[in-house]
């Protein structure tokens, strides 16, 4: 059922991994494994299936504490440099997207609410970037809590300045929430 809305949003959140971005476990671990000299799968347990990168997102973990402990299970050490190149080949934004949000901004403010952790905002395609620049990114490790708890979304709206009924909300399919796959 269709439901009109008197008054379009003033504000457009989006998620960024599946909405904004195309997102790959399968380059991201990959990609750190060739960097550090580790098979994939050896790369994807400890971020995935055993909760560091959960952990690191809930901001339950420093970024140095994040690559210490990634580094210690892996047995050698994880450069930033290397997680920020294979988390940025992990993500791939079309133009026309940044397009298409370039255009909506025009008509309502627009920002990314994600649960990811601070690294990531460095590792975004630079297109991205040009549209919504960092401090329009709101991460869910900087907040204290993540989507889909109510407050996460209130502090972001807050923060910009809008009503939450007049908050759109963009974001991708919660039933595989949690459910990584990379194969």
């Amino acid at each position: 059922q269709c439901r009109v809305i008197p008054h379009p949003p003033s504000l457009v959140l989006f998620a960024l991994d599946g909405v904004l971005v195309s997102y790959s476990h399968r380059i991201r671990v990959e990609t750190l494994g060739a960097a550090i000299g580790r098979d994939p799968d050896v790369v994807f347990s400890p971020l995935f299936d055993d909760g560091l990168e959960s952990r690191y997102d809930a901001g339950l973990l420093t970024n140095a504490q994040y690559m210490q402990a990634l580094s210690d299970v892996l047995g050698c050490t994880v450069d930033t440099s290397n997680w920020l190149a294979a988390r940025s080949a992990s993500m791939q934004c079309a133009q026309d997207t940044c397009d298409r949000v370039k255009a909506l901004a025009g008509r309502a403010d627009v920002a990314v609410l994600t649960n990811k952790g601070p690294l990531v905002l460095d590792s975004l395609p630079a297109h991205l970037t040009h549209v919504l620049p960092r401090e329009r990114i709101f991460c869910s490790h900087l907040l204290g809590v993540s989507k889909p708890a109510p407050v996460a979304f209130l502090r972001v709206v807050e923060t910009l300045g809008h009503a939450p009924q007049r908050t759109l909300f963009l974001d991708d399919n919660y039933a595989e929430r949690g459910r990584y796959k990379w194969r």
